[in-house]
């Protein structure tokens, strides 16, 4: 049995594509996108109906080519959310545009419209994911979207205070980014890289995996954002882990054994201490975690220049 085929049986594998083409290749549970993903899916020839019919929809639920083209960019987000879902069992992400990252009201809005385009083509709300980032606004509008049916995945997470947060907010999941974790450590601490016992990322994921465990969050823990095969093998046992298509491929193509590293009875007896966070202490502490605020700020403006990018690109169709 193969390393992949392994993995499934500990935790759920989620494909992280845009490219809705791959996923028949390795069967994932569910699929995750972003801005970044459906952009470079967008550019590709055999999408292109997808873009088309979603430029016929702008046209025709916008006065100003203003409205349109909003109309037409969330539109091409829930086309490729349907076209995954017609092939995962499960559920897909679809992300709120990141620019609305620190707007409260706006990222509830953004949410809910999405959701009725995914209903409006007759899909089921419990099989979509609203991604917000994982600000103290989105978090906040993550709480109030539970509250009303709508699921969400809370992206762009670097640290354990996020964590927190988004499960006293009863986030559906969240979504750690272990190798941007890394990323940033070799950068500024470690040039020459740790061994995958001792990535940063693999290690945050870790604690944040113990914490929910112990004090029993229903919250699950998606580790996403991996630079090698490594950081998933060691986080074998998280509730679900987002891969890209190059990695599910080395998984699939690999023999070794794949020992359970994530346990819940393990991390029901953690040292970890039960922390609660209001406004002022989660902001103090996101301010003192230097790579989690540089990331996350980081990331926020990556999407969204991606989503200007496929704004520019639908701008030309039209």
């Amino acid at each position: 049995m193969n390393q992949l085929d392994l993995l499934k049986k500990m935790t759920t594998v989620v494909a992280d594509t845009g490219d809705f083409e791959q996923l028949r290749q390795y069967s994932p549970t569910d699929s995750t996108t972003n801005p970044s993903l459906i952009y470079s899916a967008s550019q590709q020839p055999r999408y292109q109906h997808l873009l088309d019919e979603a430029i016929r929809y702008g046209k025709s639920h916008g006065k100003t080519t203003s409205e349109q083209l909003s109309a037409a960019l969330d539109k091409v987000f829930v086309n490729f959310g349907l076209e995954i879902l017609k092939i995962v069992p499960g559920r897909v992400s679809t992300e709120v545009d990141a620019r609305l990252s620190f707007d409260v009201q706006a990222s509830i809005e953004k949410a809910r419209h999405l959701i009725s385009l995914y209903e409006t083509a007759g899909q089921d709300r419990k099989r979509v994911l609203i991604k917000l980032a994982t600000t103290w606004e989105g978090i906040r509008a993550a709480e109030k979207l539970e509250k009303e049916g709508i699921h969400c995945n809370m992206t762009l997470l670097f640290s354990l205070p996020q964590a927190i947060a988004c499960a006293e907010a009863k986030a559906t999941l969240i979504s750690p980014f272990v190798g941007r974790i890394l990323d940033w450590f070799k950068k500024n601490e470690n040039p020459k890289g740790y061994a995958p016992a001792d990535d940063p990322g693999v290690k945050s994921v870790t604690q944040i995996f113990n914490y929910y465990k112990k004090f029993g969050y229903p919250t699950q823990i998606m580790g996403a954002s991996f630079r090698s095969k490594d950081e998933i093998t060691e986080l074998a046992g998280c509730d679900l882990l987002t891969i890209s298509p190059n990695l599910l491929e080395e998984l699939k193509n690999s023999t070794a054994p794949l020992p359970r590293k994530l346990d819940p009875q393990t991390a029901k007896k953690s040292s970890l201490e039960k922390l609660h966070l209001d406004e002022k202490t989660f902001r103090y502490l996101s301010n003192e975690d230097a790579m989690a605020t540089e990331k996350l700020a980081e990331g926020i403006r990556n999407f969204a220049k991606d989503i200007v990018k496929l704004e520019s690109l639908l701008k030309t169709k039209f």
